[in-house]
């Protein structure tokens, strides 16, 4: 047949793979098809399928074709000369100097950036090509950054961030207009936040620069599809090219089983119990992943094990974001070169990392959310034609339950979707800087180009404008602070003129914000990690924590650094970090609803207040074994109350000594339930005074009350009206301190406050002070300032997911109401008993409380009828 001219320029790549007995894959070649032919687009396939030379060879390809000289300057072979068939291609390579730069590989961790750059080396090595491969990301030596200051290599693995940093230099476009390639690796993980939308106006610059720009996206746990790809390709979206992996690949999700679960159980409960079951699946694998979704509860886990196995001492190590890179990347290449028993980690080595000795993936409690369960699954059978396999450790009997609704939603393809931030100014503010820097801009020409990027294509004139006036004169009511003129024009174009203005903003260009960190490092020399300012601040001389695996005794602070010694007590406390906990996801949490009412064969009395497993009724655990272990809490939970279902709510009422106990279970999720509970609270208190406690978990909240509460509103849903829901959730909670608390994160990213000199930083309080000033500056005297806006939308849509209490409030006017008055605290309602609890009373006064709420409990469960 007709060979294509597609076929052709994929014949190099054909015969590597060849060389390596690989054949390729059809979407290999379907990717390698579209870029030869100038078309972007996103290619969404299982992990460890063969994604990365998908994209690296259609970009090697590529840039080969566009430096190959026109047919009439074609290199020929002498006459007479041996004909070579393999690999003809680079008959037509230059022979002398490296290609300028023109590919572009963009990961979102700097763990993967090594990884990549080895991984692409491969092919260019082997085909004696003159390409040179670099990465540039945080973790770069300031050598290597200065060579490439002086020439970047042909193709360079980097970071949002560094794309942005490289943005600023002077002759940006002279060093950037020939990228051709650019490829965003892990798409699903920028999409969601400000890195992403970071990445989406570097990219409308580089194709402004760069018309015939091509750019692709991976992902192996996207949902929706279309979406991410137009917000990838923003303007360019409607030409892309969709192109679907291998879908073949098996996935194996299992759960280790506790031999008592119990009939009651809250957070943590099964954790310990779990130890040696744990131990004993490392033992029987040759390397095994042990997932955490917290840095504490890797280093918790991490002791776990050596308290078990001392003797695993250099070959079980610890990995999270925290510890110090070489620690990490040691840890990394033990992985890789199998001289590692076991790794515990939280999602620093969830990404792409190519670990081919992992034989098992085990997560320690709920991963909460399917793509990130697959994520995690996917680090074990790395390699095309491999099972994957993860397996999953309850921490608590609930999990149970929540293991079966991932494997289903799971094998059912229900990944989650993600949606970008729609219009970030404090993210627009500091791109104008950026591209100020970066050779300077005309306002119609950027206004342009940034409404080319999916974020802001709704960006009004006004909007843009205020931004511009916000760099050039501070906005309304910085006007008179020279340090907040950071942007001017100059020759008829919008620069940067004061150099320390540039300094400062290079030094904290990115949009990932957290609190400050103190190094950690031992008295005699040796860096160990790094922890947050206010852990550190909770420490007097002599006390004893826990971190990077070690117990380390704290002795003084100085110059931003925590020095420590090695700890004579083997006890200390674990390290805590801020931050909210992981939220269960819609798609899994409806999937939990759906188990739990398969599980229900016969119930009667429904709606009548009384428990509602009795004579008759069955429990159905449809053969699995997650649901048979958990039959003990589920036959309890029936006795005592109901199950909550896709078609009804359960609410829950407990009277005790403390007050009036609601506990209601919408499956919402954390963040959800935040705003759900006060604005609940703030309802039945806004005609009958009361006083309120609070406790949430991803299944539902209590409302613990002085006062008794009158149902009737609950019952008949008036509570649960959408009607006023913004007004009533931001007068149910303080909504002026959490829009502050937000504003701090948008004033750094906006530039606002400088967070200091390298090995100067800024303190935690300082940087606070400086927020809030300003936050009270914009309120009294420039109340439009869109900053301020920005921060009450953010509190609504990422603090408070006022979104998904929206589609709360709407299923629950569905829904059948499930009203149980109890007898004694369900195992539903005890783990939000023990959050409660938890605040307030110490471990053995809990242990005791608990002992006696489960006793009283068992006895009522015990009289209720026996099931069947």
């Amino acid at each position: 047949g007709v060979v294509t001219r597609a076929h052709k320029a994929a014949a190099p790549a054909e015969a590597w793979f060849a060389r390596r007995d690989w054949k390729p894959f059809a979407f290999q070649r379907d990717v390698w098809a579209a870029m030869a032919d100038g078309r972007s687009g996103l290619l969404h396939a299982t992990t460890g399928s063969g994604k990365t030379y998908a994209v690296w060879w259609g970009a090697l390809l590529r840039g080969l074709a566009l430096s190959a000289p026109r047919p009439a300057e074609a290199v020929r072979p002498p006459r007479g000369s041996r004909k070579v068939a393999e690999p003809h291609f680079l008959e037509r390579v230059p022979s002398t100097g490296a290609p300028p730069l023109g590919v572009l590989w963009l990961t979102p961790m700097r763990a993967l950036a090594a990884d990549t750059t080895r991984a692409i080396q491969t092919p260019v090595a082997e085909l004696g090509l003159n390409w040179t491969v670099g990465q540039r990301t945080g973790d770069t030596p300031s050598a290597e950054r200065a060579r490439q200051d002086r020439r970047f290599p042909s193709a360079l693995v980097t970071t949002p961030e560094s794309l942005s940093l490289m943005l600023t230099r002077e002759n940006a476009q002279a060093e950037l207009s020939g990228v051709h390639t650019v490829i965003v690796d892990e798409w699903h993980e920028l999409m969601g936040n400000k890195r992403g939308v970071q990445v989406q106006l570097a990219l409308a610059r580089l194709r402004r620069w760069n018309p015939q720009l091509v750019v692709w996206g991976l992902s192996a746990t996207l949902g929706n599809l279309p979406d991410a790809m137009q917000v990838l390709l923003g303007d360019a979206g409607s030409a892309g090219v969709m192109v679907q992996g291998r879908a073949d690949k098996r996935l194996l999700i299992d759960t280790l089983l506790p031999d008592n679960p119990g009939r009651f159980s809250w957070g943590g409960h099964l954790g310990k119990q779990m130890q040696l079951p744990v131990i004993a699946e490392i033992e029987r694998s040759t390397t095994t992943l042990v997932f955490v979704n917290v840095r504490s509860q890797a280093e918790i886990w991490y002791q776990l094990l050596l308290q078990e196995r001392p003797e695993w001492a250099g070959v079980v190590a610890l990995h999270h974001g925290s510890l110090d890179r070489e620690v990490r990347e040691w840890v990394e290449l033990g992985l890789k070169e199998g001289r590692l028993k076991a790794v515990v980690a939280t999602s620093s080595l969830d990404l792409g990392v190519d670990f081919l000795p992992v034989e098992r993936v085990l997560q320690i409690g709920s991963a909460k959310g399917v793509a990130r369960l697959l994520q995690r699954a996917g680090r074990s059978g790395h390699a095309p034609g491999r099972p994957s396999r993860i397996t999953l450790v309850p921490t608590n009997t609930l999990e149970l339950i929540e293991a079966v609704a991932a494997r289903r939603a799971a094998h059912a393809g229900r990944i989650e979707k993600r949606a970008t931030p729609e219009k970030p100014l404090d993210v627009l503010v500091q791109h104008l800087v950026s591209v100020a820097l970066g050779g300077g801009f005309t306002p119609s020409g950027l206004l342009a180009e940034v409404r080319s990027s999916h974020a802001y294509r709704d960006l009004t004139d006004a909007e843009f404008q205020w931004a511009l006036d916000f760099v050039v004169q501070g906005g309304a009511s910085l006007t008179a602070y020279p340090e907040y003129h950071r942007v001017q024009l100059v020759d008829g174009a919008y620069r940067v003129p004061d150099r320390s203005i540039a300094r400062r903003h290079r030094l904290q260009i990115g949009t990932i914000v957290s609190d400050s960190v103190m190094q950690v490092k031992y008295l005699t020399g040796g860096r160990i990690g790094t922890v947050e300012e206010g852990f550190v601040a909770r420490l007097r001389a002599g006390d004893c924590f826990v971190f990077a695996g070690r117990t380390l005794e704290y002795v003084r602070t100085q110059e931003m650094t925590a020095y420590v010694k090695r700890a004579t007590k083997p006890k200390g406390v674990i390290t805590s970090w801020a931050g909210a906990k992981m939220p269960l996801s819609s798609e899994l949490a409806d999937s939990v609803l759906e188990v739990l009412a398969g599980v229900v064969g016969v119930v009667g009395a429904v709606g009548s207040g009384k428990a509602g497993l009795k004579d008759g009724d069955s429990i159905d655990t449809m053969g699995e074994p997650e649901l048979e272990a958990a039959r003990p809490m589920l036959e309890t939970q029936l006795r005592l109350s109901r199950l909550p279902t896709p078609s009804t709510l359960l609410i829950e009422r407990f009277q005790s000594r403390e007050g009036q106990h609601l506990f209601i279970y919408p499956f919402a999720g954390r963040n959800a339930h935040i705003g759900l509970g006060s604005l609940l609270a703030w309802r039945l208190a806004k005609d009958a005074p009361n006083t309120f406690s609070i406790s949430i978990n991803d299944y539902g909240f209590e409302l613990l009350s002085a006062e008794p509460v009158d149902l009737a509103p609950l019952l008949d849903k008036r509570l649960f009206s959408v009607a006023d829901l913004l007004h009533d959730v931001l007068a149910s909670l303080n909504s002026s301190e959490l829009a502050s608390r937000r504003f701090r994160e948008i004033a750094r990213v906006a530039g606002l406050i400088f967070t200091g000199y390298p090995r100067q930083p800024k303190s935690t309080r300082q940087l606070q002070a400086s927020s809030s000033l300003f936050f009270e500056v914009f309120r009294k005297y420039d109340a439009d300032n869109l900053l301020l806006t920005q921060a009450q939308t953010e509190v609504l849509s990422q603090e408070l997911d006022i979104g998904r209490l929206t589609a709360t409030l709407d299923k629950i006017a569905a829904r059948r109401i499930d009203f149980v008055e109890l007898k004694a605290p369900s195992p539903f309602c005890l783990p939000l008993m023990v959050e409660r609890l938890r605040e307030k009373l110490s471990t053995e006064k809990l242990a005791d409380r608990l002992q006696r709420m489960i006793r009283d409990a068992e006895k009522v469960a015990d009289k209720q009828p026996p099931p069947p």
